[in-house]
């Protein structure tokens, strides 16, 4: 789900539309020949750092930026990167269910789920890097992406029923919670773009000018997919886990509630 906090990235960063950041069609004499080369061309047509999360700004985008460089030297199209992190992210996803939770499980789950976020980030960029970019790559980014928010909560909630003494069932309520949240706040994304697009407005990831705030990427660091991947390390110290996992299903529902209100006040507005 490309940059997906659960925060303020306004638009999925793994998408791949060909707009003001795309770097268009290309031919051969055009294209970078050595990965040096191709990350210039990238760090060129990134997309706007507005909102995103610190991790996915600071973190997952830079090294999505070199996937897609390597990616492009190795002469891979952009959904077969979509294909590999979709295998990281749902390994990462299938050990969750299947181990006994540890501090080796923890840091296994925790590299495929980082790992398939930095590839998710990179198929976009690649697409842009090949001309590639267009409907069918962003439908297939956010088919993966809905399908992995929904599925990495559910597991969770199947671990802790497998592993978790039975008089702390209650924790159950906090993945199934989390799930609905991850995919109402990835709906209400899509939707927003969608509908903006169709009114004529700038797409928000598009929109460049005044310097990102680092401030605010800070503030809803909490929200962002690459902390909950990070949170997976402390699996070896189960009630440190759980009393993390809790802290960001509290900080990702209380900035949706909060960005849901401002979103509807978009939408009527852009009607008017």
């Amino acid at each position: 789900m490309g940059d997906v906090g659960a925060g303020v990235v306004e638009a999925p960063t793994s998408g791949r539309p060909d707009g003001p950041t795309g770097l268009g069609t290309h031919d051969d004499a055009t294209l970078p020949v050595s990965v040096r080369s191709a990350m210039l061309h990238l760090s060129a047509a990134q997309k706007g750092a507005g909102g995103a999360p610190a991790y996915s700004r600071f973190v997952n985008r830079p090294v999505g930026r070199l996937l897609a460089a390597l990616a492009f030297r190795a002469g891979l199209t952009a959904d077969a990167v979509t294909a590999i992190s979709a295998l990281f992210t749902f390994g990462g996803i299938a050990l969750l269910v299947a181990v006994r939770p540890s501090w080796p499980l923890g840091a296994a789950v925790a590299v495929c789920l980082l790992l398939g976020y930095a590839l998710d980030s990179a198929d976009g960029q690649l697409a842009r890097l090949r001309g590639e970019a267009g409907p069918a790559g962003e439908w297939l980014d956010h088919v993966v992406d809905s399908a992995k928010v929904v599925a990495l909560h559910l597991a969770l909630a199947v671990a802790l029923y497998r592993f978790v003494p039975a008089d702390r069932g209650w924790l159950l309520v906090v993945p199934l919670g989390f799930a609905v949240v991850g995919v109402v706040h990835l709906f209400a994304m899509m939707l927003n773009e969608q509908l903006r697009r169709n009114h004529g407005r700038p797409e928000r990831a598009h929109v460049t000018g005044r310097r990102p705030s680092v401030l605010r990427s800070l503030l809803v660091l909490p929200t962002d997919y690459g902390v909950l991947g990070l949170t997976f390390v402390l699996l070896g110290a189960p009630a440190l886990f759980m009393a993390d996992y809790v802290l960001l299903f509290a900080a990702t529902t209380g900035y949706l509630v909060l960005a849901l209100i401002r979103w509807r006040r978009e939408m009527k507005a852009l009607a008017a």
